[in-house]
């Protein structure tokens, strides 16, 4: 179905505004006399929304006309916390674009937001609003109204502005971070950022909050943790002109959903409707099978971003031209370097942020949307400063390279790589496309994919970074830009257009799976991963495993640079002893794992959900358990003489290898954390659960019972002596604490709480007849039939140890 904006909403009308309001007009105060006698001396700002501003009282006043202002109202956030814990970052849009209306209401104007998502898309005005009276709009705030000339107010904005518009005293609160209010004393309007334009306009206030009982983000961030000084931005921009026609939204288009439920749909037509969210983009010849643009989609990248990292992210962005280019367009996209003198929260700039914050965290890309049509007004990428020196970390671990005269050259290399990619990645958000977490089976098909440096070992046995990411737009990412850009000179082509491009990503093997399938530890796609690599997960575990092996013979004080001290060591071991960790969660995928896709009725082929087969499924489970074997975990006693305590000056944090002996680093907590994490994938009770139903409709399937009495055989009937025994004795309590916990689990499907009842009766029986064990081993056996008994008796109140995990932060941790 063919949707226009104007036929979708033809109550949301742009009224022809005063040119007091609408225009940038010249130096003239603006508003009738009794407007300008009030405002004398003031400095007068005309544009969409023009205002005054008072120097003297420091308040800012609005000059609207009476009726039905119909704009989108954008909140953000210029200047931020600098913690990636409390979130609160430099550049951050307030939540979605609202659609807004200015409602003269006596002594006041008030600014309502309509509830967009529930609409009734018909020409039948009774039938529109009794959809709009059902549902509550929002009141966002009433401003008194100081002076006014027939049909226009003049309104003042300053309480407005001032307030917590961004919600940062809720975060802290709900971060633990103390209870924190605006402070009016402490707060400003904020004059070189605010401005008016044509179609525009830009307000912009210092606030400080104030509070007392600061959490720990706070003091360390924060210049003064009890005040709170951040940079709040407000925008109104005009609704976009007509012409812009929604995109139908499909499962497997890679794009991100538009959805509101539209009442004035026919009975037998489904209520929500979706389409796509895109830029604006149009040839300046429809027919042309590869046109000149109208108006370019042009990005800016933030002039505080140093160099190397400049370039790189310049030419990472600088991609997606190849995807507008199959597509049909020409020169229909570019990124430069922001200008002097360019405000980046500008609505009309799309913008690349460089962002710092004091911890490492994600990279986001945002936009400012038309909320009544998907139409991309502005986008807006936040990247993390510290996450390329996270790749030089994982690079100078996997290679060792400061040996006499050597020197990381090639790590910083792989680093700027890694940005190259993670700039068109977050880009891609911007321009409407979702993460494909499948597209790394077709060779790294997509940036859109969480890309994990695929490393390989050279001819003397060393891993080498060359082509550790990839290079340029994928192949998916051509596709996606086609679904979503491509124009058709003729409307009734679109549909079937559309269809084809579809059906022939499937007929080429293309896959489409997104977050909601694939992040969770539980997820069982197959196929979607985050930061894995291959078509064949295993073989690529086993890979991964080597490669792991041959960094750790290497691994030590040529890990780090010359000037560092020793102690660094304990957070450049950490990427390189678990390079494994993403590809055991793929290769867990297979385990009870259901191959399907986002199929339509209309185009489905084959069955909608097929288990995987019973041979991989064993396959899985055995390379998995080769990553619980003592000896894999182990770290050899030279290595361990290598890293000391931290040096004094600096501190252990939470990347740091995970530790029950202090300041000392600790090689059996940090192997207790990579088999957590390993039992974790492969016994979570949805994963259980699907293995119980696989093998009830097929006795081929692995049963419940039949893994745990595979992992019975490999961590409970060997004993190790040495090092790897203390490392299996933490497997052990490990592999208990499951099979209580999922005997335990109300939730839990009643077979697997049945077979893990069993499993417990047979480590008892096991653990007793240990008479000959070793006093360590016997200390075990004895501490967990103790826990064993509470358990099957359902005792409660026994506190059981808490797991090691893996320090926080991808790629290296959740």
């Amino acid at each position: 179905m063919r949707l226009r904006v104007a036929a979708l909403f033809p109550w949301v009308v742009l009224v022809t505004l005063i040119a007091g309001f609408s225009g940038c007009g010249g130096g003239d105060a603006g508003g009738g006399r009794g407007i300008s006698d009030f405002a004398a001396g003031m400095d007068w700002h005309p544009g969409f929304v023009g205002f005054y501003h008072d120097p003297a009282e420091g308040r800012i006043y609005l000059l609207l006309h009476e009726g039905n202002s119909d704009l989108l109202y954008q909140g953000s956030l210029p200047r931020g916390v600098g913690s990636n814990d409390i979130g609160l970052d430099r550049g951050q849009l307030g939540g979605r674009a609202a659609l807004v209306r200015f409602e003269p209401a006596g002594d006041r104007v008030l600014l309502r937001k309509a509830n967009l998502r529930y609409r009734a898309d018909t020409l039948n005005d009774p039938e529109r609003r009794a959809v709009e009276e059902a549902f509550a709009s929002a009141v966002l705030w009433g401003f008194p109204v100081v002076a006014r000339d027939g049909d226009e107010r003049l309104v003042d904005a300053t309480e407005f502005l001032l307030r917590d518009s961004h919600g940062v005293a809720d975060r802290l609160r709900d971060s633990d971070e103390g209870d924190f209010s605006v402070d009016a004393s402490r707060s400003a309007v904020f004059m070189p950022r605010s401005r008016a334009f044509p179609r525009n306009t830009e307000l912009e206030a210092v606030v400080t909050l104030t509070g007392s009982d600061p959490g720990p983000q706070l003091r360390v961030v924060a210049a003064d943790p009890q005040a709170i000084t951040v940079h709040m931005h407000h925008s109104f921009i005009a609704l976009p002109e007509g012409n812009f026609t929604p995109r139908q939204f499909h499962p497997e288009s890679g794009f991100f959903p538009e959805v509101y439920a539209n009442y004035a749909a026919r009975l037998t037509d489904p209520l929500e409707r979706r389409y796509i969210r895109r830029h604006r983009l149009k040839k300046r010849d429809p027919d042309a099978p590869l046109g000149d643009v109208v108006d370019p989609i042009v990005y800016y990248l933030d002039a505080g971003t140093p160099e190397p990292v400049r370039s790189a992210l310049l030419e990472g962005a600088s991609w997606w031209s190849e995807a507008f280019t199959a597509a049909g367009f020409r020169d229909a996209f570019r990124v430069e370097l922001l200008p002097d003198g360019i405000d980046p929260m500008d609505v009309r700039y799309n913008i690349i942020q460089w962002v710092h914050r004091s911890t490492r965290g994600w990279s986001y890309g945002s936009s400012v949307v038309d909320p009544r049509s998907g139409e991309i007004l502005k986008g807006v990428v936040t990247l993390g400063s510290l996450r390329v020196r996270q790749d030089l970390l994982i690079a100078r671990g996997m290679t060792s390279p400061f040996t006499e005269g050597g020197d990381d050259r090639e790590a910083v290399e792989m680093a700027l790589a890694r940005i190259r990619q993670l700039s068109a990645h977050e880009v891609g958000h911007t321009l409407g496309l979702a993460h494909n977490f499948a597209a790394s089976t077709r060779d790294r098909a997509s940036v859109m994919d969480y890309p994990h440096p695929q490393l390989a070992l050279d001819e003397e046995g060393r891993v080498s970074l060359e082509g550790a990411y990839a290079t340029g737009i994928g192949e998916w990412d051509k596709r996606a830009i086609r679904y979503g850009y491509r124009q058709f000179a003729d409307a009734r082509d679109e549909e079937p257009g559309l269809a084809e491009l579809l059906e022939e990503n499937r007929r080429e093997g293309f896959e489409f799976i997104s977050d909601p399938d694939s992040r969770d530890i539980g997820d069982f796609h197959p196929r979607s991963h985050l930061w894995d690599n291959g078509g064949d997960p295993i073989a690529e575990l086993r890979r991964v495993l080597a490669l792991r092996e041959a960094a750790l013979r290497r691994f030590g004080a040529s890990s780090i640079p010359l000037a560092a001290p020793l102690s660094d060591l304990q957070e450049a071991i950490v990427p390189v002893y678990m390079f494994h960790r993403y590809q055991v969660e793929a290769v867990a995928k297979l385990v009870g794992g259901v191959s399907y896709r986002y199929a339509l009725r209309d185009d489905d082929e084959g069955p909608a959900a097929l288990a995987v087969e019973a041979p991989r499924q064993r396959q899985a489970v055995d390379a998995l358990l080769d990553t619980l074997d003592p000896q894999v975990l182990t770290l050899s006693p030279a290595l361990l003489e290598t890293i000391p305590p931290k040096a004094y000056g600096y501190r252990r944090h939470r990347e740091s290898a995970p530790a029950r002996t202090g300041a000392q680093f600790d090689p059996l907590s940090l192997a207790e954390a990579s088999a957590s994490h390993s039992l974790q994938a492969l016994l979570h009770p949805e994963r259980l659960a699907r293995l119980a139903l696989q093998h009830s409709l097929d006795s081929e399937q692995i049963s419940v019972d039949s893994l745990f009495l595979s992992l019975e055989e490999r961590l409970l009937v060997p004993e190790y002596e040495g090092m790897p025994a203390g490392v299996d004795r933490r497997s052990v309590g490990l592999l208990m604490q499951h099979f209580r916990q999922l005997h335990g689990d109300a939730n839990a499907a009643p077979e697997v709480r049945a077979a893990a009842q069993a499993a417990l009766l047979r480590a008892q029986r096991l653990f007793e007849g240990r008479k000959g064990a070793s006093p360590a081993y016997r200390n075990l056996y004895r501490y967990e039939l103790w826990l064993t008994e509470q358990a099957l008796e359902g005792r409660s109140g026994v506190t059981e140890t808490t797991p090691m995990r893996v320090p926080p932060g991808s790629p290296i941790g959740g």
